[in-house]
């Protein structure tokens, strides 16, 4: 069936259609949510999300990208938006600690997924301190490093996929590679 004929069947609400987009499409957005958020339940609920804004919102799809690079827009997002949601949280609980009304913060371990195919280091800890340094970049760093170094999308993917040239995708990368050099450098520092 040709991408055309499939989109008409998934705004035409065919459960069928839906039933071949899980099927094409659940273990990619995964992969990309787990990407970004390294904790496999927040991972599966933003994936949750996706497909339902997927379902909610095709009858909006334009056509002008193809189908998957909109749904990895849309994953993008919303792990953009949970990340955000999260640091939200965590600058409240700082306020509070401050006040005097802190809550007491959950101490377990966030990075649950350290056996990720994009992260081949064997170590745990040095996967938590790589997930932790790239969640320190700048948000449209964070995004071209991790479409394209963890979840492995090419370079005209990840333009596609943020609606950026490639060549402003090859300098948000190259600054991405610098500043992560840095903060690692400085952690190492710091730590030995």
């Amino acid at each position: 069936m040709k991408e055309t004929e499939f989109i008409t069947e998934l705004k035409s609400k065919s459960p069928k259609a839906y039933s071949a987009l899980l099927d094409m499409f659940q273990q990619k957005v995964f992969g990309t949510c787990i990407s970004f958020v390294p904790n496999r339940e927040d991972a599966e609920d933003i994936a949750q999300d996706v497909f339902m804004e997927v379902f909610n919102s095709i009858s909006k799809f334009k056509g002008d990208s193809k189908l998957s690079t909109w749904i990895y827009r849309i994953t993008t997002n919303k792990c953009l938006e949970f990340i955000r949601k999260k640091n939200t949280k965590k600058r409240f609980a700082f306020l509070q600690s401050i006040t005097g009304n802190a809550v007491p913060m959950d101490k377990t371990d966030y990075f649950t997924e350290m056996n990720h195919p994009g992260i081949l280091l064997e170590n745990k800890e040095l996967n938590a301190t790589l997930f932790k340094a790239i969640n320190s970049l700048a948000e449209s760093q964070r995004v071209v490093f991790t479409l394209h170094k963890i979840d492995g999308k090419s370079y005209q993917e990840v333009a596609e996929i943020t609606k950026r040239s490639l060549s402003s995708i090859e300098s948000v990368m190259f600054r991405a590679k610098k500043n992560l050099q840095n903060t690692l450098e400085n952690y190492y520092k710091n730590e030995y």
